[in-house]
């Protein structure tokens, strides 16, 4: 595949995830998606397989079983409606696909403690212990636009990914000193497969620049946020946010919206050292 025709196949894949995540509980067609990749319908379906690594169906399913897990653990709601949002048409059918995935029926996941690992982990990917008290606050942030990579894989691996978007920065005269490194981390390595794991390294960027490329564009969305600040290296970031999710918001009265978390990073592991 030419360099160019592979850049422009991954912006319009690029396209077709970011629908997926805004429309999770829509019935998305097979048209529908090629569309916004603007892709025939005959090829788009080989087209996304081949870049993402799994078919359409599966992204999806996959997608809506993991987020069921979520709702199993941190609400109350009746398992069967839980399927049904996930896709499956009775608990027999959903029970099956949850054993397949982390060898567990549903009430066994609901009896977990929440933020409780789901998937088997080196030692070295183990979650931090104990308590942690942290200060948050709440903030009103307006929508920020977004040049950003997708890394699929381990999040600790998103190091090439940064390498390539700031490559990408370079070349379009952007000032590092006035833009805003952000991380979105869009799964729980908890509960997704560590290959799995999507990942947008994002910079900060103003309405002149588009699309290019496995470079795609997307606004972060404005309104209310709960903001902790995290010191420290990044291998801790999983024990802070088993906190901010399993223990603050909990406690907090407020119910969280269906947008992913996102770290902005303040300086840079290249010259900072990690306690700092």
């Amino acid at each position: 595949m030419k360099k160019t025709t592979e850049k422009s196949y991954q912006e319009r894949i690029n396209k077709v995830l970011l629908y997926i995540q805004h429309h999770l509980d829509e019935d998305i067609s097979l048209e529908t998606l090629a569309n916004v990749a603007c892709f025939s319908v005959y090829h788009f379906h080989r087209i996304f397989s081949g870049i993402v690594g799994e078919s359409i169906k599966e992204h999806i399913r996959r997608l809506k079983l993991e987020r069921s897990v979520h709702q199993l653990q941190r609400t109350k709601q009746s398992i069967l409606p839980i399927a049904l949002q996930a896709g499956f048409e009775t608990h027999e059918s959903y029970t099956r696909a949850l054993q397949k995935m982390f060898h567990k029926t549903p009430s066994e996941i609901r009896l977990l403690k929440k933020n409780s690992p789901l998937l088997a982990k080196k030692p070295s990917d183990i979650n931090l212990t104990g308590e942690l008290t942290m200060n948050v606050t709440i903030k009103t942030i307006d929508p920020i636009k977004a040049a950003f990579i997708r890394h699929i894989g381990p999040y600790a691996e998103a190091g090439a990914t940064w390498d390539k978007l700031k490559n990408w920065a370079s070349t379009h005269n952007l000032d590092f000193a006035k833009t805003l490194f952000i991380g979105i981390g869009h799964d729980d390595p908890d509960i997704t497969p560590a290959e799995k794991l999507r990942y947008d390294a994002c910079l900060s960027i103003n309405d002149d620049i588009k699309p290019e490329g496995e470079v795609g564009v997307q606004t972060l969305r404005g309104g209310e946020y709960a903001v902790v600040t995290h010191k420290g290296p990044y291998h801790e970031l999983s024990g802070v946010y088993s906190w901010f999710i399993g223990t603050w918001l909990p406690q907090s009265g407020r119910e969280p919206d269906k947008v992913s978390c996102f770290q902005i990073y303040r300086n840079s592991p290249e010259d900072t050292k990690p306690e700092i």
